[in-house]
């Protein structure tokens, strides 16, 4: 590495002021709107138990508001609060939501697929910068060292579509998409290649199912995966079960994945789930040019039929 990668990797990427105006402004918004009885609870993030960390919460008074915060410490896509899964805060009444650009995302294909209704949230979009790493240390600043892999090209910094615009937006240098550059790598190897790189990470699946715990897509009250009378897929964490319940779950997101890459980050086995999810992504743009969550849409490509629809697979 040359001396100009070392210096960039120590040189943070936000400061203070960043995010204690991203923190003045939604902690002055979320009292606006408990203390008008605007919405009964406002989701957001406060500070973890660790210093420089930070953990979602739900506060319903105007006093708690003062907890709120926003750093590049507030990694957890808060829409997953908004699922089915999370029966006890949607029946609170209105809500308000902190939502970074991949949050926003994700809220979109929430819209859009019917499970939240736009006109009964408010939402409090925050400028984001980028988001720590897994395993960083969050209480040194964010750098290039630290920085999510999935912040080094994303093209949502600024969420658009929100009702309030919580802070400014640093100016960023280029880094390096790692990604997109392994992504490249994946997509020259031989089918036999890309199938070995795949079995051999999906074979240290132990079906802990943080993922699907942790999507926002994932919000059916009952997994067709769990479903035993009939079985559809294996349940044990076993090469062939793993690999099936891999690929069921890519094509489950395929046009509706907001790449907000929380499945990568709970996995403890380190299974590059981003990636397998950015190439259906790809996919998608490249035959359809559509990306998800960019906007509510009722519909994707793979969920509708068109009679212009290409059909040269047809043989």
């Amino acid at each position: 590495m040359n001396k100009s990668a070392q210096k960039l990797d120590v040189t943070p990427l936000v400061d203070e002021s960043y995010c204690a105006a991203a923190t003045q402004a939604i902690r002055c918004e979320a009292t606006r709107l408990l203390t008008e009885g605007t919405v009964a609870a406002v989701i957001g993030y406060q500070a973890g138990r660790r210093k420089g960390t930070a953990m979602p919460t739900i506060v319903s008074s105007p006093e708690k508001a003062a907890e709120l915060i926003f750093s590049s410490a507030c990694v957890n896509n808060l829409a997953l609060y908004l699922t089915k899964a999370k029966k006890e805060v949607r029946g609170k009444g209105r809500l308000a939501i902190v939502a970074k650009g991949c949050d926003m995302r994700a809220l979109a294909g929430l819209i859009a697929e019917s499970q939240v209704k736009r006109d009964e949230l408010v939402i409090i979009g925050v400028a984001c910068a980028g988001v720590y790493a897994s395993g960083a240390d969050r209480a040194a600043p964010l750098t290039n060292a630290t920085i999510a892999r999935k912040c080094r090209e994303c093209v949502v910094h600024l969420p658009e579509g929100a009702d309030l615009l919580a802070g400014s937006l640093p100016q960023q240098p280029m880094l390096t998409p790692l990604e997109s550059q392994e992504l490249a790598r994946l997509e020259a190897l031989t089918p036999a290649g890309r199938w070995a790189f795949w079995k051999e990470h999906f074979s240290r699946c132990v079906r802990c199912m943080a993922c699907r715990q942790v999507c926002p897509f994932c919000y059916c009250e009952q997994c067709l995966c769990d479903r035993n009378r009939p079985q559809a897929l294996e349940s044990t964490p076993r090469p062939a079960g793993n690999m099936a319940w891999h690929i069921v779950r890519a094509m489950h997101l395929a046009g509706r994945c907001a790449g907000c890459a929380e499945c990568e980050r709970v996995c403890p086995m380190d299974i590059p789930l981003n990636l397998l999810n950015r190439k259906m992504a790809k996919e998608l743009k490249e035959l359809y040019g559509y990306e998800a969550g960019l906007q509510p849409q009722e519909k994707g490509p793979l969920a509708e039929y068109k009679d212009t629809d290409d059909q040269s697979f047809i043989k």
